[in-house]
């Protein structure tokens, strides 16, 4: 008798943890067909991953702790759903992960309260949080910024990461993280054959934003700045977002500021703007289109490129939605003259 009062007492234990936690899969199937154009290339008809969002899928988890206190984890890895591999870049093309990672897009741990969220290990970075808020059709491949803002091109999801969220206050948000490059070079002295080689700092990222989000108006600040091993040099990225609800349609802006310090010389430097709509045809249909323009200083080339946008996305279900538009964009000022790029493509966006 004892022996089954024990065993439902450590059953019940048991049941009583199991309720206070749960773990998820979860993911993304996005898949388009569609036609690609470049000046002086053959043109492409394509089948390709990750038209509006990349394929993905993940484990994510949560433990209540009690006293407003949770432990929570998520495992992401990326995919190609066209060939079946898996996906190392992340979200930017431009900034890929290393192959071979098991989760190439985030793999954290932490904790979460009142006082906000605390996350170690590898995530995307707060101005990654921010980017693409005010981007027209969708922030997709479709949107009028592709091949067009520098600004998209940086480390999205460095790993070795501390990362800090504030909560919500009145619509006040905020979130600060600091990526470290584990790679100091220790100072060598000279031999024979080889000069003295000097110490060397460690590489770094640090991302933070600030927003307002409250009734139909989204207000958002981003600021991301990268260092490489020892390099006194930094790569510095700035975007404002904002997005202003009318029911009727959504206005959408955004500015862009890179920068790049130079060791002799001037900064580089990149200057670009966004403008778009999202229109609601209906609760199924939504209409989303802009147009973006980026332009470089003399010391970074004078290099002028601009683009647009139009898109459709049409809602099946909660979980699935078809989608389709035309993107074009140009650079002028290249070696070979004025480069064109242009990309038509219809697709299917399953989340589960």
């Amino acid at each position: 008798m004892k022996k089954s009062l024990i065993a439902l007492a450590v059953l019940s234990a048991t049941g009583a943890s199991f309720a206070q936690s749960s773990v998820n899969v979860y993911g993304i199937a996005d898949v388009y067909f569609g036609s690609t154009r470049q000046t002086n290339q053959p043109t492409q008809t394509v089948v390709n991953s990750g038209g509006v969002d990349e394929s993905r899928f993940g484990f994510k988890g949560t433990e209540d702790l009690g006293g407003g206190l949770k432990a929570n984890f998520l495992l992401e890895q990326g995919f190609s759903i066209d060939s079946g591999a898996s996906n190392p870049s992340g979200p930017t093309f431009t900034s890929p992960a290393p192959a071979g990672q098991s989760f190439s897009r985030q793999s954290y741990a932490g904790f979460a309260g009142n006082f906000g969220e605390v996350k170690l290990g590898k995530m995307f970075t707060p101005y990654d949080d921010t980017k693409g808020v005010a981007n027209a059709v969708f922030d997709s491949g479709l949107s009028p910024q592709k091949n067009v803002w520098l600004s998209e091109n940086y480390a999205a999801n460095p790993g070795s990461s501390i990362y800090y969220a504030t909560p919500n206050i009145s619509g006040f948000s905020g979130a600060l993280s600091y990526s470290l490059g584990e790679n100091k070079v220790n100072a060598a002295p000279a031999t024979a054959t080889t000069p003295r080689v000097t110490a060397q700092d460690a590489g770094s990222v640090t991302s933070l934003r600030a927003q307002y989000e409250g009734g139909p108006l989204y207000a958002g600040f981003a600021y991301q700045t990268e260092k490489a091993t020892g390099d006194a040099k930094s790569l510095n990225f700035t975007r404002l977002n904002a997005t202003y609800d009318l029911g009727v349609v959504k206005l959408l802006a955004g500015y862009g500021f890179v920068s790049q310090d130079a060791v002799v010389g001037e900064t580089q430097e990149t200057n670009e703007w966004q403008i778009g709509v999202d229109y609601p045809v209906s609760s199924t249909l939504k209409l989303s289109g802009g147009f973006a323009r980026s332009s470089d200083n003399a010391a970074k080339g004078e290099q002028v490129r601009s683009g647009y946008g139009l898109g459709a996305s049409y809602s099946l279900s909660k979980r699935t939605a078809v989608y389709g538009g035309y993107q074009s964009s140009t650079a002028d000022k290249t070696v070979n003259g004025d480069t064109d790029t242009s990309l038509v493509a219809v697709g299917i966006n399953h989340k589960f």
